[in-house]
């Protein structure tokens, strides 16, 4: 605790209690009733011990300041009960184990006060990255915060995709190395014979093609942060060369015998089961407990599910940020993906988003716009109903587009002579009897459509983008049958 008040008349009790806060290292004042609610308001005070041997001034005080974890403290016959922001109740005579059981719920009151987690712009800001109010989620954030200030290992373990390296560079931006280098290394994806030129560098001519002096990761991160990322495919021989850096912090460049300091922070991390490797001797087991001063477990999307909606919301935002139109999701879709067992964790969900923001930018997604393997429960997909004469028109236009496209090319007296088989945009000088023009015309389609599906009315049906039961109703209006072949 930062500071702990006293509040009481009986100079006794001020005195004892003094006593024993100060006996466990804690600071504290004191103060009387009347000049309690002026120290409140011009003091910052984590805590306040408050004699209720007059309970209802004592219950007045507490309800004007919710934001103060309150300890009773009241006599032996007292019947008070913790409520609120009155944290707990001590019963005197004062003992040690009660004491310090009463602060540590004050402690814990301040920890988990909405709004406590709230740090400054640029340590939001970072978080943005560890999105989700999950209990694993605000566990990761937590630790990040306590670790972040101390030079001490941190080992990070969690399943591929779920922001490992995310956890990393929020422990280097929150540490007092945060002016200096953040630089990653991913220890499986660089050959074994290349890792300790990589990681210490290499002298002119210390193998084949070095043709220069050349800096490793530890010379570039000096001052900063390494994050030996997938340390768990590091190869046996260079787990031995880390371990000798981390105990010594010195090592020598790859053809070199000069011995360097080192000042870096070491930040590793895996997928793997370290333990497991260990008993199968793969792992060096002194190397482990050298990394494992600080484990932060990253824990998998399917263990916080309730975490989506906001991790969606925070991609969408990532993407318009990049001038891309993002995409918004119904409540069903969400609850889909609420569903899915993801995993690939956040690298997944995140290319999910990415990739319905190419196939419907600025659109909103429902259930059946996700991909099959995200869809879970029986939601029928919107078939709009359109009116008859839409389709028809529709229709239409499909046809005499197909028919003009397969139409050879003719010349301007062939066209003239053809005009009464297609609808002309000149109105005849006498006039048209325009309804009859069209039934005339409906029914040349109608005829040619079944004709060209061997009077098979579905498919003639949806030649012409009508219901089957349409055609059949215009069929009979028409009277429109197929002639019986001789």
């Amino acid at each position: 605790m930062k500071d702990i008040l006293l509040v009481s008349d009986n100079g006794d009790l001020t005195h004892s209690l003094e006593t024993i806060i100060t006996f466990l290292g804690e600071p504290c004042q004191h103060t009387s009733f009347s000049a309690c609610e002026e120290a409140l308001r011009a003091t910052k005070v984590d805590a306040v011990l408050i004699d209720f041997d007059d309970a209802a001034k004592a219950k007045a005080i507490i309800t004007q300041f919710p934001h103060i974890p309150f300890v009773a403290i009241q006599p032996a016959n007292g019947q008070i009960k913790p409520d609120c922001n009155l944290v707990s109740v001590i019963t005197l005579p004062l003992t040690y184990p009660v004491l310090t059981q009463a602060i540590h719920r004050c402690q814990e009151y301040s920890r988990q006060k909405p709004g406590a987690t709230r740090g400054s712009g640029a340590k939001t800001r970072l978080f943005r990255s560890l999105v989700g109010k999950s209990d694993q989620i605000q566990g990761v954030r937590r630790l990040v915060e306590q670790v972040a200030p101390t030079d001490a290992t941190v080992l990070i373990l969690g399943e591929s995709g779920t922001g490992k390296e995310v956890v990393a560079r929020n422990v280097h931006f929150l540490s007092a190395r945060k002016e200096g280098p953040f630089i990653p290394v991913n220890c499986g994806a660089i050959p074994g014979e290349l890792l300790e030129s990589e990681l210490f560098g290499h002298e002119k001519g210390a193998f084949t093609g070095a043709i220069s002096a050349r800096k490793g990761r530890f010379e570039l991160a000096e001052g900063g942060t390494l994050f030996l990322d997938e340390i768990g495919d590091m190869p046996m021989q260079m787990q031995v060369k880390l371990l000798r850096v981390l105990q010594e912090r010195t090592f020598e460049r790859v053809g070199g015998n000069k011995p360097m300091q080192c000042n870096v922070r070491i930040i590793a991390a895996t997928h793997r089961d370290l333990e497991t490797m260990i008993r199968d001797d793969k792992f060096r087991e002194d190397l482990y407990y050298r990394l494992n001063v600080f484990p932060i477990d990253s824990p998998a999307l399917r263990e916080r599910r309730d975490d989506i909606p906001l991790l969606l919301q925070e991609l969408i935002s990532r993407i318009q940020g990049d001038g891309v139109d993002g995409v918004r999701f119904t409540e069903q879709a969400i609850g889909s993906l609420m569903e899915h067992d993801w995993a690939g964790n956040v690298r997944e969900l995140s290319n999910l988003v990415e990739r319905l923001s190419i196939l419907y930018p600025g659109q909103i997604v429902d259930i059946q716009d996700l991909p099959q393997k995200y869809q879970y429960g029986d939601v029928e997909a919107y078939q709009p109903d359109y009116p008859e004469e839409l389709l028809e028109r529709d229709a239409f236009n499909a046809i005499f587009a197909e028919a003009a496209a397969s139409e050879p090319a003719q010349s301007d007296e062939s066209e003239s002579q053809d005009s009464d088989a297609y609808m002309s945009s000149q109105l005849p000088e006498s006039g048209v009897n325009l309804k009859e023009y069209l039934s005339e015309l409906e029914i040349n389609l109608i005829r040619q459509a079944l004709e060209q599906q061997d009077w098979v009315v579905a498919r003639a049906a949806d030649k012409l983008g009508m219901r089957r039961t349409t055609l059949v109703e215009k069929m009979r209006k028409y009277d429109i049958q197929r002639e019986e072949q001789i």
